[in-house]
Protein backbone atom coordinates (compact mmCIF):
# COMPACT_ATOMS: atom_id res chain seq x y z
CA UNK A 1 0.00 0.00 0.00
CA UNK A 2 1.16 3.70 -0.71
CA UNK A 3 -0.38 6.79 1.03
CA UNK A 4 -0.24 10.28 -0.48
CA UNK A 5 -2.31 12.73 2.49
CA UNK A 6 -3.27 15.13 0.21
CA UNK A 7 -4.43 17.66 2.77
CA UNK A 8 -2.69 18.65 6.26
CA UNK A 9 -1.99 21.33 8.58
CA UNK A 10 0.98 19.43 10.30
CA UNK A 11 2.09 23.14 10.42
CA UNK A 12 -0.32 23.79 13.33
CA UNK A 13 1.24 24.25 16.80
CA UNK A 14 -0.02 21.15 18.50
CA UNK A 15 2.41 19.08 16.66
CA UNK A 16 5.58 21.29 17.95
CA UNK A 17 6.48 18.91 20.59
CA UNK A 18 6.48 15.73 18.40
CA UNK A 19 6.54 16.62 14.69
CA UNK A 20 9.16 14.07 13.76
CA UNK A 21 7.53 11.54 15.82
CA UNK A 22 4.04 12.20 13.55
CA UNK A 23 6.30 12.35 10.28
CA UNK A 24 7.69 9.22 11.02
CA UNK A 25 5.00 7.42 12.19
CA UNK A 26 3.26 8.03 8.45
CA UNK A 27 6.35 6.60 6.58
CA UNK A 28 5.99 3.96 8.74
CA UNK A 29 2.68 3.29 7.66
CA UNK A 30 3.55 4.10 3.75
CA UNK A 31 2.66 7.64 4.08
CA UNK A 32 4.95 8.72 1.02
CA UNK A 33 3.75 11.97 0.26
CA UNK A 34 2.15 14.96 2.21
CA UNK A 35 0.76 17.98 1.68
CA UNK A 36 0.67 21.10 4.21
CA UNK A 37 -1.65 23.81 3.29
CA UNK A 38 -0.91 27.06 3.73
CA UNK A 39 -3.81 29.39 4.98
CA UNK A 40 -1.96 32.47 5.15
CA UNK A 41 1.33 34.06 5.31
CA UNK A 42 2.15 32.48 8.03
CA UNK A 43 1.74 29.32 8.00
CA UNK A 44 2.31 29.02 4.72
CA UNK A 45 5.83 29.77 5.56
CA UNK A 46 6.09 27.44 8.58
CA UNK A 47 5.00 24.92 5.84
CA UNK A 48 8.22 25.89 3.53
CA UNK A 49 10.05 25.16 6.89
CA UNK A 50 8.57 21.75 6.99
CA UNK A 51 8.62 20.69 3.61
CA UNK A 52 12.63 22.16 3.26
CA UNK A 53 13.77 19.37 5.60
CA UNK A 54 11.71 16.60 4.22
CA UNK A 55 11.98 15.35 0.63
CA UNK A 56 8.37 13.70 0.32
CA UNK A 57 6.63 16.91 1.83
CA UNK A 58 5.07 19.54 -0.28
CA UNK A 59 3.26 22.47 0.29
CA UNK A 60 0.81 25.30 -0.92
CA UNK A 61 0.47 29.01 -0.22
CA UNK A 62 -2.72 30.89 -0.03
CA UNK A 63 -5.17 32.69 1.83
CA UNK A 64 -8.08 30.92 3.58
CA UNK A 65 -11.92 32.46 3.57
CA UNK A 66 -11.85 32.79 6.99
CA UNK A 67 -8.80 35.15 6.97
CA UNK A 68 -9.97 37.17 3.91
CA UNK A 69 -10.50 40.49 4.89
CA UNK A 70 -6.43 40.75 5.51
CA UNK A 71 -6.44 39.74 1.37
CA UNK A 72 -4.13 42.56 0.75
CA UNK A 73 -1.81 43.65 -1.71
CA UNK A 74 0.85 42.98 0.54
CA UNK A 75 0.14 39.89 1.41
CA UNK A 76 -0.41 38.44 -1.99
CA UNK A 77 2.61 40.08 -2.66
CA UNK A 78 4.57 37.73 0.10
CA UNK A 79 2.70 34.77 -0.73
CA UNK A 80 3.49 35.11 -4.96
CA UNK A 81 6.75 35.24 -3.65
CA UNK A 82 6.91 32.38 -1.51
CA UNK A 83 5.56 30.28 -4.42
CA UNK A 84 8.11 31.61 -7.15
CA UNK A 85 11.18 31.32 -4.32
CA UNK A 86 10.48 27.41 -3.25
CA UNK A 87 10.12 24.49 -5.02
CA UNK A 88 8.07 22.09 -2.96
CA UNK A 89 5.02 24.73 -3.35
CA UNK A 90 2.91 22.82 -5.64
CA UNK A 91 -0.39 24.41 -5.53
CA UNK A 92 -2.25 27.63 -4.16
CA UNK A 93 -4.91 27.51 -1.17
CA UNK A 94 -6.57 26.56 0.33
CA UNK A 95 -9.22 29.21 -1.20
CA UNK A 96 -12.94 29.48 -1.37
CA UNK A 97 -15.71 30.58 0.28
CA UNK A 98 -16.89 29.63 3.89
CA UNK A 99 -20.49 31.06 4.76
CA UNK A 100 -20.81 28.87 7.52
CA UNK A 101 -18.84 30.97 10.43
CA UNK A 102 -18.25 34.25 8.43
CA UNK A 103 -15.30 35.34 9.81
CA UNK A 104 -14.49 37.39 6.70
CA UNK A 105 -17.57 39.23 5.11
CA UNK A 106 -18.58 37.82 2.09
CA UNK A 107 -17.62 40.65 -0.40
CA UNK A 108 -14.30 39.96 0.98
CA UNK A 109 -14.65 36.56 0.62
CA UNK A 110 -15.62 36.60 -3.25
CA UNK A 111 -12.99 39.36 -3.69
CA UNK A 112 -10.17 37.33 -2.44
CA UNK A 113 -11.30 34.36 -4.06
CA UNK A 114 -11.13 35.80 -7.54
CA UNK A 115 -8.01 37.49 -6.75
CA UNK A 116 -6.36 34.23 -5.66
CA UNK A 117 -8.08 32.43 -8.75
CA UNK A 118 -6.20 34.74 -10.66
CA UNK A 119 -2.99 34.26 -9.60
CA UNK A 120 -2.84 30.42 -9.38
CA UNK A 121 -3.45 30.86 -13.17
CA UNK A 122 -0.60 33.08 -13.50
CA UNK A 123 1.73 30.84 -11.59
CA UNK A 124 -0.02 27.64 -13.43
CA UNK A 125 -0.89 25.87 -9.64
CA UNK A 126 -3.56 23.92 -8.90
CA UNK A 127 -5.72 25.32 -6.56
CA UNK A 128 -6.87 23.75 -3.50
CA UNK A 129 -10.67 24.96 -2.68
CA UNK A 130 -12.69 25.18 0.25
CA UNK A 131 -17.01 25.30 0.48
CA UNK A 132 -18.72 25.45 2.84
CA UNK A 133 -22.40 26.82 2.88
CA UNK A 134 -22.04 29.18 -0.05
CA UNK A 135 -25.38 28.42 -1.70
CA UNK A 136 -24.31 27.83 -4.74
CA UNK A 137 -22.02 31.22 -4.74
CA UNK A 138 -18.42 29.32 -4.95
CA UNK A 139 -19.71 26.98 -7.97
CA UNK A 140 -21.08 30.36 -9.53
CA UNK A 141 -17.59 31.91 -9.50
CA UNK A 142 -15.84 28.78 -10.41
CA UNK A 143 -17.48 28.21 -13.64
CA UNK A 144 -17.40 31.92 -14.92
CA UNK A 145 -14.28 33.20 -13.69
CA UNK A 146 -11.30 31.32 -14.85
CA UNK A 147 -9.77 28.67 -18.05
CA UNK A 148 -11.31 25.16 -18.50
CA UNK A 149 -7.72 24.05 -18.02
CA UNK A 150 -7.33 25.03 -14.64
CA UNK A 151 -7.51 22.21 -11.76
CA UNK A 152 -7.99 21.54 -8.46
CA UNK A 153 -9.15 19.52 -5.72
CA UNK A 154 -12.69 20.27 -3.51
CA UNK A 155 -10.97 19.54 -0.40
CA UNK A 156 -13.45 18.11 1.99
CA UNK A 157 -16.03 17.08 -0.35
CA UNK A 158 -19.40 17.07 1.79
CA UNK A 159 -21.92 18.57 -0.65
CA UNK A 160 -24.79 17.31 -2.59
CA UNK A 161 -24.73 14.79 -5.33
CA UNK A 162 -25.54 17.77 -7.51
CA UNK A 163 -22.40 19.21 -6.47
CA UNK A 164 -20.40 16.13 -6.70
CA UNK A 165 -21.22 16.28 -10.72
CA UNK A 166 -21.05 19.88 -10.82
CA UNK A 167 -17.25 19.69 -9.63
CA UNK A 168 -16.54 16.82 -11.75
CA UNK A 169 -17.69 18.32 -14.84
CA UNK A 170 -15.00 21.29 -14.59
CA UNK A 171 -12.65 18.89 -14.17
CA UNK A 172 -11.83 18.71 -10.46
CA UNK A 173 -10.37 16.04 -8.08
CA UNK A 174 -12.62 15.06 -5.09
CA UNK A 175 -11.27 15.36 -1.36
CA UNK A 176 -12.64 12.99 0.24
CA UNK A 177 -11.81 12.70 4.56
CA UNK A 178 -12.20 11.17 7.64
CA UNK A 179 -15.75 12.38 7.60
CA UNK A 180 -16.34 9.21 5.24
CA UNK A 181 -15.63 6.59 7.96
CA UNK A 182 -18.27 8.56 10.73
CA UNK A 183 -21.26 6.45 11.31
CA UNK A 184 -24.10 8.85 11.29
CA UNK A 185 -21.93 12.26 9.84
CA UNK A 186 -20.57 9.77 6.83
CA UNK A 187 -23.75 8.53 6.19
CA UNK A 188 -24.77 10.48 2.71
CA UNK A 189 -20.65 10.80 1.89
CA UNK A 190 -20.58 6.92 1.83
CA UNK A 191 -23.48 6.87 -0.98
CA UNK A 192 -21.65 9.67 -3.14
CA UNK A 193 -18.36 7.72 -2.70
CA UNK A 194 -19.12 4.94 -5.62
CA UNK A 195 -20.16 7.96 -8.06
CA UNK A 196 -16.47 9.79 -7.80
CA UNK A 197 -14.40 8.45 -11.32
CA UNK A 198 -11.38 6.37 -9.80
CA UNK A 199 -8.80 8.62 -11.35
CA UNK A 200 -10.39 11.79 -9.53
CA UNK A 201 -10.48 10.33 -5.59
CA UNK A 202 -8.09 12.00 -3.65
CA UNK A 203 -8.21 11.28 0.36
CA UNK A 204 -6.87 13.71 3.18
CA UNK A 205 -6.88 13.86 6.66
CA UNK A 206 -7.36 17.38 7.44
CA UNK A 207 -4.92 16.89 10.51
CA UNK A 208 -5.53 17.72 13.46
CA UNK A 209 -9.08 17.84 12.60
CA UNK A 210 -11.66 15.56 11.21
CA UNK A 211 -10.25 12.33 13.01
CA UNK A 212 -11.49 9.26 11.42
CA UNK A 213 -12.44 6.32 13.26
CA UNK A 214 -11.35 4.13 14.63
CA UNK A 215 -8.86 6.15 15.68
CA UNK A 216 -11.16 8.92 16.88
CA UNK A 217 -12.50 7.11 19.76
CA UNK A 218 -8.68 6.93 21.17
CA UNK A 219 -7.35 10.18 20.34
CA UNK A 220 -8.39 14.09 19.76
CA UNK A 221 -5.72 15.08 17.66
CA UNK A 222 -6.06 14.06 14.02
CA UNK A 223 -2.14 12.87 11.86
CA UNK A 224 -1.34 11.84 8.51
CA UNK A 225 -0.56 8.38 9.69
CA UNK A 226 -4.59 8.01 9.84
CA UNK A 227 -5.15 8.83 5.96
CA UNK A 228 -4.82 4.97 5.63
CA UNK A 229 -8.36 4.58 7.33
CA UNK A 230 -9.66 6.80 4.61
CA UNK A 231 -8.12 4.51 1.88
CA UNK A 232 -9.61 1.45 3.53
CA UNK A 233 -13.11 3.00 4.44
CA UNK A 234 -13.12 3.91 0.34
CA UNK A 235 -12.13 0.81 -0.57
CA UNK A 236 -14.88 -0.88 1.25
CA UNK A 237 -17.32 1.23 -0.10
CA UNK A 238 -16.16 0.70 -3.69
CA UNK A 239 -15.60 -3.03 -2.97
CA UNK A 240 -12.01 -2.68 -4.77
CA UNK A 241 -8.89 -3.93 -3.70
CA UNK A 242 -7.03 -1.52 -1.03
CA UNK A 243 -3.71 -2.13 -2.35
CA UNK A 244 -4.67 -1.13 -5.83
CA UNK A 245 -6.96 1.93 -4.97
CA UNK A 246 -4.09 3.36 -3.35
CA UNK A 247 -1.85 2.93 -5.91
CA UNK A 248 -3.95 4.62 -8.28
CA UNK A 249 -5.06 7.14 -5.79
CA UNK A 250 -1.45 7.78 -4.95
CA UNK A 251 -0.69 8.54 -8.83
CA UNK A 252 -4.19 10.94 -8.77
CA UNK A 253 -2.41 13.20 -5.81
CA UNK A 254 0.88 13.22 -7.89
CA UNK A 255 -0.65 14.05 -10.90
CA UNK A 256 -2.79 17.16 -9.86
CA UNK A 257 0.37 18.28 -7.70
CA UNK A 258 2.92 17.72 -10.42
CA UNK A 259 5.06 16.14 -8.20
CA UNK A 260 8.18 14.61 -10.12
CA UNK A 261 10.69 14.53 -6.64
CA UNK A 262 12.49 11.62 -5.93
CA UNK A 263 11.32 11.79 -2.41
CA UNK A 264 7.91 10.52 -3.43
CA UNK A 265 8.09 7.42 -5.07
CA UNK A 266 6.82 6.81 -8.23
Amino acid sequence: MILFDSHCHIDDSCYDNDLGDVIDRAENEQVHGIMIVGVDHQTSLKAIQIAQTHDHIITSVGIHPHDAKHCSAETMTQLIRLARRNTCVKAWGETGLDYNRMFSPAKDQEDCFKTQLETAGNLDLPLIFHERDSNGRFYDILKSDGPKSRKGVIHCFSGTREDLFNYLDLGYYIGITGIVTLKKRGEYLRSLVPLIPEDRILIETDAPYLTPAPQKNKVRRNEPVFVKSVLLRIAEIRQTDPETLSQTIFNNTRTLYHVTSPGVPL
